[in-house]
């Protein structure tokens, strides 16, 4: 009895993990407003990775499964605590909404933390996925120097940093969908070798 070939969330994953941490990192340079940030963010980074995230948990993938599930929830909660927490209007009748530099640094912080330790078992893994999670990792650290300490230069160091980062979640993204069609890209060996 064959079994039922199934599609690989991942290419949806990393997919929308690239393309909106690529155009946030537009915003962050000021090429582009928030508003495709805020659509990408809440339609393809947040809900489509999320569900990659849930279907990644039917193959026994547990690091796709926290990473696309954490990753696209954290999305949906940067665009609503950026939708909501600048609103005028709600402000004014929930002032405990309100976006500020400190809030969003905590925020980011929490998102560096979470990330450290899916670093740790991205170098188990192989080369692309490790620098993925580094690159990501030094994003957010540049993110919480420039949100908690005012540091306007990190903050663009960390732009350019997670650009590299989302390209490298496009590529990874590609060697799934290569493989499929015979093309074999290299993706390097784990930083940390298991112990046989």
């Amino acid at each position: 009895m064959n079994e039922e070939k199934l599609g690989n969330p991942a290419v949806v994953g990393l997919g929308g993990f690239g393309m909106t941490t690529l155009i946030l990192q537009f915003h962050n340079l000021g090429w582009v407003g928030v508003g495709p940030v805020l659509w990408l963010g809440i339609i393809f980074g947040g809900s489509a990775q999320l569900i990659a995230g849930l279907l990644e948990f039917k193959t026994g993938n547990n690091f796709g499964f926290c990473a696309f599930t954490g990753y696209g929830a954290f999305w949906i909660s940067l665009c609503f605590y950026l939708i909501f927490g600048t609103n005028a209007e709600l402000i004014k009748a929930y002032p405990v909404l309100k976006l500020t530099g400190h809030g969003l640094g905590i925020f980011l912080l929490m998102w560096t933390f979470f990330t450290f330790i899916l670093f740790i078992a991205s170098m188990k893994h192989h080369s692309t996925l490790a620098w993925i999670f580094l690159t990501l990792l030094l994003g957010f650290i540049g993110l919480d120097f420039k949100e908690l300490a005012g540091n306007k230069l990190l903050g663009t160091l960390a732009a350019w940093d997670l650009i590299v980062c989302a390209l490298l979640a496009w590529y990874l993204m590609a060697v799934a969908v290569y493989a499929e069609c015979g093309i074999n890209l290299p993706v390097g060996k784990p930083w940390i070798k298991s112990k046989e």
